[in-house]
């Protein structure tokens, strides 16, 4: 097996693994902007599930054989998707050592969005709820911000292209299914793409450290866009200047900081709670 880095996505990658399985020889020759593998039970099972047309194989393990691994194999063959039993050893090669917990999908890369989609995704919303995240590079924050974006009934998350991680095997897989339910947007220009959300009646809350307000003071029961940036570095300053309120989550210890996807449970939760009350009063 071989891998090669090649393009500006951060994630273009040629794949090559070939080897006999079950005494049969296979080939894959892939650039994984269009195919991938994911893995992980709970992200191959939101995969069969939710889109089950972009799988093309699914790899299971030989050496594991329970009722989780029987119940994907399962919907496999019902959906008439082709199965190849293997040895754990060919499974880590095919997924470059991951933790791939016995089972693998090959498949075609998920759909992602860019600004043109997000009026048809946004308009007919009653109350828009939109995570955006500037600048985020490690896949394992992304895919925890899915889980979090999801659990929460996000309807988007937007990203810039430019220095930012994309829908990579990781981030599939730590988001446990939700990067196949929640419609991931690249933008080319994030400043423009926040004044488009604003024509869209979008209030949008920047978090940021140097805030006055508290996200507990805040009114975020209407249509929202939460905007978070990487640990650390937080919103650039375009970014910054393009939000109507900034916002802090108060801090008491001796930390500086949060991790950006607990940042962004924090935000989105105190939104989803928020939301709740308003619907209760109506």
């Amino acid at each position: 097996m071989s891998a090669t880095g090649c393009g500006d996505s951060g994630f273009c990658i040629l794949i090559q693994y070939e080897g006999f399985i079950n005494n049969k020889q296979h080939k894959i020759d892939i650039m994984t902007s269009s195919k991938q593998f994911i893995f992980g039970l709970h992200s191959v099972e939101a995969l069969l599930q939710n889109q089950p047309e972009r799988v093309i194989r699914l790899y299971v393990s030989q050496e594991r054989s329970d009722k989780k691994i029987e119940s994907l194999v399962g919907i496999a063959k019902k959906l008439g998707i082709s199965i190849e039993q293997v040895s754990r050893q060919e499974l880590d090669r095919l997924t470059q050592e991951s933790n791939h917990q016995g089972v693998a999908a090959f498949c075609s890369r998920a759909r992602t969005y860019a600004e043109n989609d997000l009026k048809s995704l946004l308009r007919n919303l009653e109350v828009p709820f939109v995570l955006i995240l500037d600048g985020i590079q490690d896949p394992h924050n992304l895919g925890a911000c899915f889980r979090s974006a999801d659990a929460a009934g996000v309807h988007a998350i937007i990203a810039p292209k430019d220095k930012s991680v994309g829908l990579t095997p990781v981030v599939s897989k730590v988001a446990s299914g939700a990067a196949e339910t929640v419609p991931f947007v690249q933008v080319t220009n994030l400043a423009r793409t926040m004044e488009e959300l604003k024509e869209l009646g979008i209030w949008i809350y920047g978090a940021a450290a140097e805030a006055t307000q508290t996200l507990y003071q805040a009114e975020l029961s209407g249509p929202a866009a939460f905007a978070l940036g990487a640990e650390g570095a937080g919103l650039r300053r375009l970014t910054r200047e393009h939000c109507d309120v900034l916002l802090k989550i108060p801090m008491y210890g001796s930390v500086s900081s949060l991790n950006v996807s607990v940042a962004t449970g924090i935000f989105l939760f105190e939104a989803v709670r928020q939301r709740a009350r308003q619907k209760s009063k109506s």
